[in-house]
């Protein structure tokens, strides 16, 4: 099952879609608009785009897309990109439920954040699947840690979108690659919790798996849940 983005995700350039389970773990779909002066940022002044108000309908117990927005859309997100003249030009988060097939509910909080060159989405995922769980049904993962924690990294394909203002049509082809990047909650790989980070390039180009690393080294531990022991 695929989520449906957020009403201020559609209003921005690029979409992650966070797929879930056996469909759930995996995949990250980057819609990237063709036309970007349509979307312009959400600050006309020129200053960096702020958290749009969210959209939350999950309980309190799970981390909010209005919290995972705030942890996400840091002063110096561009420069752990690696882009540091660029500024957040979209921010946005949601928390709401994915159905799955059977009927089967599962909460879905995410945020995500357009640059200029790069976008990144954070993710918590409450579907007790593990780090190795992810990583036995990813083909070319790769084990890493986050702070201790377990992590895999692995690559996800993107569509692109494009649509023809004079005919009103749209169309759709191969994208980019996004990368992804799911660690523990815990320092256990114990299936209680994952926060997942993507980023992809609005130019289709490999996204940097360093850049990918000092994001989560420094988003995931400012992410409510997060257990640092």
């Amino acid at each position: 099952m695929t989520e449906v983005p957020s009403g201020s995700e559609r209003e921005g350039r690029p979409v992650v879609q966070a797929i879930a389970a056996v469909a759930v773990i995996l995949g990250v779909i980057g819609v990237l608009w063709a036309q970007r002066e349509i979307f312009p940022p959400q600050d006309a002044s020129g200053a960096p785009a702020a958290c749009s108000k969210s959209t939350d309908r999950l309980p309190a117990r799970y981390v909010s897309g209005a919290r995972l927005c705030e942890a996400l859309n840091r002063p110096d997100l561009p420069a752990l990109l690696g882009t540091p003249g660029e500024q957040a030009e979209t921010a946005s988060g949601s928390g709401d439920w994915i159905t799955m097939a059977g009927g089967t509910k599962i909460p879905a909080p995410d945020a995500t954040v357009t640059l200029r060159t790069y976008s990144v989405k954070l993710s918590a995922s409450y579907d007790r699947l593990t780090v190795g769980q992810v990583r036995g049904l990813t083909d070319g993962a790769r084990r890493t840690t986050v702070l201790g924690h377990p992590a895999v990294v692995y690559s996800s394909p993107t569509v692109s979108i494009g649509f023809d203002l004079g005919g009103g049509k749209a169309s759709t082809g191969p994208g980019g690659t996004a990368r992804c990047l799911l660690v523990s909650r815990h320092a256990k790989d114990d299936g209680k919790g994952t926060f997942e980070i993507a980023i992809w390039r609005q130019d289709d180009v490999l996204p940097d798996d360093t850049a990918l690393e000092r994001v989560a080294e420094q988003v995931a531990p400012t992410v409510p849940g997060w257990d640092g022991n």
